[in-house]
């Protein structure tokens, strides 16, 4: 029997902005069934990274395969499946929940009734039904947990997610590492960015760190924590940020 291709493969990627390489050479392996963290300080290139791995933003340069997918060349074939959560979440305001998610559903080809009912389903699951709310009344938690949802709606089998968790509350948040949870025991690949370290520590088996758009370590969670070592403590350790603030006589 084949082995199935990596979920995520990356060669040589970079993206240059007129004279500064936001990714400078990136390679990137990551195996299906897999909860992938990557992780970087500020302006490190993750967001360049997943936009590059959607489509959203073109490459200077290198290869992308998802699901055994080229892209460019099968983008229409990797959309359909994939799920989404950008950074930025990109809603219709003037719709309710429900019109989008059955608008999205109808994207990804789903019939009209089957839309509907899934949008349905998913409002209920991310407690988003108790009323006809606009898009543009909701708080960054709802519209992140939207985003959410609308990922799902299609069932993907890989999920790209940049920073799923900001703004969410606590019982938002735990509601949503359950839910990817359960996605990766049935299969599905995820790969997400995230700042807070303790998350990625407690959801992810995979971490990979980039600093000034280059892979700097990746492997198992375990063996980078090589014991002891926190996640956070591994993430100083690496990007080189263990000197101490230059403290301030006044505060």
């Amino acid at each position: 029997m084949t082995e199935p291709s990596p979920a995520i493969v990356v060669r040589g990627l970079r993206k240059v902005y007129g004279n500064k390489a936001a990714v400078d050479g990136v390679n990137l392996t990551v195996p299906r069934g897999c909860f992938f963290g990557f992780l970087g300080p500020n302006g490190a290139g993750k967001s360049t990274t997943i936009r590059m791995l959607t489509g959203l933003v073109p490459p200077t340069s290198g290869e992308i395969e998802l699901l055994g997918l080229r892209m460019p060349g099968q983008e229409t074939e990797i959309k359909q499946r994939i799920g989404l959560v950008p950074d930025e979440s990109l809603l219709f305001d003037r719709l309710t929940g429900a019109e989008f998610l059955e608008f999205v559903g109808r994207m990804y080809g789903l019939d009209r009734a089957v839309a509907r009912d899934r949008g349905r389903a998913l409002l209920d699951v991310f407690k988003l039904n108790e009323n006809r709310k606009l898009i543009a009344e909701y708080s960054k938690g709802m519209r992140k947990r939207l985003a959410m949802a609308a990922a799902l709606i299609h069932h993907p089998d890989l999920f790209l997610m940049d920073e799923p968790f900001e703004g969410v509350d606590a019982v938002g948040a735990r509601l949503m590492k359950d839910i990817l949870l359960d996605q990766v025991r049935r299969g599905a690949t995820i790969f997400l960015t995230s700042h807070v370290l303790e998350v990625v520590e407690r959801l992810c088996d995979r971490v990979a760190i980039i600093q000034e758009g280059r892979i700097v370590t990746e492997g198992a969670l375990a063996d980078l924590r090589g014991g002891a070592e926190s996640l956070e403590e591994v993430f100083v350790r690496v990007v080189g940020a263990e000197r101490e603030f230059a403290k301030l006589d006044w505060l």
